[in-house]
């Protein structure tokens, strides 16, 4: 039987991923429940990889087992791609589309997305990939993509928090000023989730 509900959080430095996994352990706190995280940082002054584990419930330890992560919360492709190994077989999948290439490699050598989302598709399932950094703009504010990410990931099936309880750790964790442009991104990222 399984103690923990594990989701993984992998993107590239910047993009808010350490922030939406305080978001998740705070909501999951406030909802009486047991969270650990941890966090890799490695090379994110300079575009590198980061990642965030967040494990909710009686969890063995901050790390989640490779086969193990019930979400994950990809914000950018590649780095989806770079992880697949974390996900249980019918995990959800949450992908945004705007890749940022490595800092070692050109756009030009990136490979194509949709060919990282067909590759994506053979490890989950239940795989959801669209367009975060769209639903942010539309929002009011680009760095608000995590905010989408993390209203997709909400609406997912299994989910074990409430939509209540992540506004309200958004609310006690992001400055006030955005709240208001977090809150649309959230929203809109939720809705667009199907199911």
């Amino acid at each position: 039987m399984k103690l923990s509900y594990d989701i993984y959080i992998c993107g590239v430095g910047g993009q808010g991923i350490i922030k939406a996994g305080e978001i998740i352990g705070w909501a999951a706190m406030k909802e009486g429940m047991d969270v650990v995280m941890s966090e890799i940082h490695g090379m994110a002054q300079r575009g590198g990889g980061v990642s965030t584990e967040v494990r909710i419930g009686k969890a063995k330890g901050t790390i989640i087992p490779s086969g193990h992560a019930d979400l994950m919360m990809a914000f950018e492709p590649l780095e989806a791609l770079r992880a697949v190994e974390k996900m249980r077989k019918d995990a959800y999948l949450i992908v945004n589309l705007t890749p940022i290439p490595p800092f070692n490699i050109s756009l030009r050598e990136y490979p194509p997305v949709d060919e990282i989302i067909a590759e994506l598709g053979k490890f989950s399932r239940n795989l959801y990939a669209f367009d975060a950094d769209r639903v942010a703009l539309e929002a009011g504010h680009p760095l608000s993509m995590n905010m989408a990410i993390l209203g997709a990931a909400t609406a997912t099936p299994g989910f074990p928090l409430s939509e209540d309880a992540i506004i309200e750790s958004m609310r006690e964790n992001l400055p006030e000023r955005l709240f208001k442009v977090n809150l649309k991104a959230f929203k809109g990222g939720f809705m667009s989730l199907e199911y």
